[in-house]
């Protein structure tokens, strides 16, 4: 199977097909098997958006291949009919982000989903300091999941666990950073680029970056760009798709 870009547009040598840029599908002779790639609106779950494509294209088997979490925006791939079966070879290519983190405060959740903690100063950390300890995470790490996620933990999802008050012991995960760019520091605001390997989550990188401050730190916004080769410019609303 061979895809080839062209004046934007992919086409595939084994089966008729077109690719509609902007929402860009990949349209088979089943016209039910599509990649969709959608820029996901802020408070929605994935979830959310699966069912809201399941309405506007009337169809069923409708998935996604990465979730993004409800305070986060941007590139998110749904795959439609027999598209579902490459989910997993979406789901395993590098991703891109970018956001701001708030240093000097931290939450349960490492992001807005819950409170923040009272303030410490952060006065005395330099901005020559915080490009150093984004250089500490670039590489091969150890990276502990947040509790609030959907990892299960005896077969409850950790977020679950939580939410009711208990402790769970999430096992830390190698995943790779292959870069973490500081983009602007505006203290306490620190903006970002993030390139990752799948499995890692952004928000236990704000967190572990503010212990590594010795302030803390937490993810204030969060926008996903790129996944492997498709990017976010690519991607549509869901309004424009519904017309």
């Amino acid at each position: 199977m061979v895809w080839l870009l062209s004046n934007h547009c992919w086409y595939h040598h084994t089966y008729s097909c077109f690719l509609r840029c902007r929402a860009f599908y990949i349209v088979t002779n089943a016209s039910e098997d599509r990649v969709l790639l959608i820029n996901k609106p802020l408070e929605w779950t994935s979830f959310d958006v699966v069912r809201k494509v399941r309405g506007i294209l009337k169809m069923k088997k409708v998935g996604h291949a990465g979730t993004l979490d409800p305070l986060a925006t941007g590139l998110l791939i749904l795959c439609t009919g027999k598209m579902t079966k490459r989910i997993e070879e979406f789901q395993a290519q590098e991703k891109e982000y970018t956001g701001k983190m708030i240093i000097g405060q931290t939450t349960p959740s490492y992001d807005l989903e819950t409170e923040p903690t009272e303030p410490v100063s952060y006065s005395h950390i330099s901005d020559k300091e915080i490009l150093a300890a984004a250089k500490v995470f670039e590489g091969e790490i150890d990276q502990v999941p947040p509790l609030h996620s959907a990892i299960k933990v005896d077969g409850k999802r950790a977020y679950q666990l939580a939410r009711a008050g208990k402790e769970a012991e999430l096992k830390s995960r190698k995943v790779t950073i292959s870069k973490f760019e500081i983009t602007a520091i505006s203290l306490p605001e620190v903006s970002f680029r993030v390139v990752c390997s799948k499995g890692t989550y952004i928000r236990s990188l704000a967190r572990d970056f503010g212990v590594e401050l010795g302030v803390g730190a937490y993810l204030a916004e969060l926008c996903r760009t790129r996944i492997g080769d498709f990017t976010l410019k690519d991607a549509t609303s869901l309004e424009e798709l519904a017309q």
